[in-house]
C-alpha cells in the first residue's frame, strides 16, 4: 500500500522561508514522477513542481519558478519543497503527489494524471 507523508507547513510572516517534506512508503520516488501542487479554497489544485522520473531536471509553474526549489532524496524516499520569499498568495494547503514511472513533461502539471497523494499541509503567509 503507498502511503505519502506530508510534514512542514505553519504560519509565516511574508518574505520568510519555509520546507515541506513528503515521505513515501510502498513505493519508492525514485524513478518514478512526483509533484507540488496546492489548492485554495473554491480552486483546482494548482501545480507547482514536479519530476518526470529518474532525471535530473525540475519543472517549475511560472508563480514559483526562482523563489521555490523541489528536491528528492534517494536515500531516505523523500521529496521535499523548499519555499523562500514567500508571499500572501502563496497561501494554500500544500500536497505532494507521485504515479509509479515516468510521466512525460506534457501531463506532470496535470493534477488527475497523479495515483497517489499525501494529506496536505497549510501553509500561511501573513503579517
Amino acid at each position: 500500500q503507498v502511503q505519502l507523508v506530508q510534514s512542514g507547513g505553519g504560519l509565516v510572516q511574508p518574505g520568510a522561508s519555509l520546507k515541506l517534506s513528503c515521505a513515501a512508503s510502498g513505493l519508492t520516488f525514485s524513478g518514478n514522477a512526483v509533484g507540488w501542487f496546492r489548492q485554495t479554497p473554491g480552486k483546482e489544485r494548482e501545480f507547482i513542481a514536479a519530476k518526470s522520473g529518474s532525471g535530473p531536471v525540475t519543472y517549475y509553474s511560472d508563480s514559483v519558478k526562482a523563489r521555490f526549489i523541489m528536491s528528492r532524496n534517494n536515500a531516505e524516499n523523500t521529496v521535499t519543497l523548499q519555499m523562500n520569499s514567500l508571499k500572501p498568495n502563496d497561501t494554500a494547503i500544500y500536497y505532494c503527489a507521485t504515479k509509479a514511472g515516468f510521466m512525460h513533461p506534457a501531463l506532470i502539471r496535470t493534477a488527475v494524471k497523479y495515483d497517489y497523494w499525501g494529506q496536505g499541509t497549510q501553509v500561511t503567509v501573513s503579517s
